[in-house]
């Protein structure tokens, strides 16, 4: 499972959404980013998303309205502090605290409440810890170069051994999630000499799986998290989710087995969700992929995927939540900041079947995103749409990495 740092709780964040375990080092956290393609404005945070989630694009615009109607209703705890931050420490917790609410409900506001306590804290003041969440909320919003450059910053610069920890399990991950395995594996090689544990080994275990070898990768941390102590819950979510994956990317049942260990320890980690109802679909159980996504309709991940379920089963409600998705999508693009290229490609594919428009969007993604997940996604849209260039490039991308995926369309052909 793809993670990167940033607080006690693990959190994660994806194209759905997260995933969040206690550290047991103090300051240590693990976070997923949420990295999508385009960066959206502050402005258009805070004033113009409404309460779609996931993050989620806004309600329905509305041009004509009293001047007595309340328009939006902040969600609780959203309101922000009058007072500004007196110190690093209450700058940090309150970013980190809206890192977290972002991961835990979907919601991109939060995204912006961080960004303006970071915009309004003085440069020269930043310490390792703002700078590290900084990072994370770039690359939550993919700035991912500029994210780069600040954990690169602190990992060469730090005396602080927590911190510098935390900012190379953050871009141990950024890499992963970028596809650039040479690094990543500098990095989690690293982390296992600074930090050894159930973390580090799933670090590892990732690019392992990723880069030819799976089942390796999968026995061996198998093996690891059997003898790892019971109490290290951060480690055996994070080590559950990376098995998951691995598992996933194998085509082994177990992958549901084990999605279902890190919902059971983390029930609103949405990551997890999404990926298990993913595997679910996949496997033709639409019945199960409703009521795992049951109540979830403001994710847009776990939308798209309920949305597919639906129609395949000729749904009652199939239309409505199509309807919802499509205009849900159309006023992101409106405004501006849709970041989530993956579900709307995903979207025009499986539930409006327009091959053209989800090669276009799945391409986009896959210029920052080269997970399985974003790499499928590309190989099915460019197969739908007849382009046997995009196939060639992507498997061409496949073959210098030894990269094969269960997953993948000439896997399953």
């Amino acid at each position: 499972m793809t993670r990167t740092t940033n607080r006690r709780s693990t959190t994660c964040f994806d194209s759905s959404g997260l995933c969040r375990q206690p550290v047991s080092e103090p300051g240590l956290t693990a976070l997923h980013p949420a990295p999508r393609r385009r960066v959206f404005s502050i402005a258009a945070l805070i004033t113009a998303l409404a309460m779609e989630t996931v993050m989620a694009a806004p309600a329905a615009i509305e041009t004509e309205f009293d001047d007595q109607e309340i328009l939006i209703t902040l969600p609780t705890g959203a309101q922000t502090s009058d007072t500004p931050p007196q110190n690093a420490i209450d700058a940090a917790d309150r970013i980190q605290a809206y890192l977290t609410e972002a991961r835990s409900l979907g919601d991109p506001r939060y995204l912006g409440y961080a960004q303006a306590v970071l915009d309004n804290w003085p440069q020269e003041r930043m310490t390792d810890r703002l700078h590290i969440l900084s990072a994370t909320l770039n690359q939550s919003l993919h700035r991912f170069e500029t994210a780069r450059k600040q954990l690169t910053r602190v990992i060469e610069q730090s005396d602080d051994r927590a911190q510098t920890i935390q900012a190379r399990l953050t871009l141990a991950n950024l890499e992963l999630v970028q596809g650039r395995y040479t690094p990543a594996l500098d990095h989690c090689k690293q982390l296992a000499n600074e930090f050894p544990g159930l973390i580090a080994a799933s670090c590892l275990a990732q690019v392992e799986a990723r880069t030819g070898e799976p089942q390796t990768a999968y026995d061996a941390l198998v093996t690891r998290t059997n003898r790892a102590a019971a109490a290290d819950t951060t480690g055996r979510i994070w080590a559950e989710g990376t098995l998951a994956d691995i598992a996933a990317q194998l085509d082994l049942p177990a992958a549901e087995q084990h999605w279902r260990r890190v919902l059971t320890l983390a029930p609103d980690d949405l990551y997890a969700r999404a990926q298990l109802a993913d595997w679910l679909l996949e496997r033709g159980d639409s019945e199960a992929v409703i009521r795992l996504t049951d109540g979830f309709e403001q994710v847009d991940s776990l939308a798209v995927i309920r949305a597919i379920a639906m129609q395949r089963l000729d749904h009652a409600e199939a239309d409505r939540l199509t309807a919802k998705l499509e205009e849900r999508f159309r006023e992101a693009r409106w405004r501006g900041n849709l970041l989530h290229q993956r579900d709307l490609a995903r979207y025009a594919l499986d539930v409006e079947g327009d091959a053209r428009s989800a090669l276009t969007h799945a391409r986009d993604n896959w210029q920052d995103q080269r997970e399985p997940l974003d790499t499928r996604l590309l190989l099915r849209a460019a197969e739908a749409a007849g382009d046997d260039s995009a196939v060639t490039e992507v498997r061409a991308w496949l073959e210098r990495h030894n990269q094969n995926d269960a997953r993948y369309p000439e896997a399953r052909s």
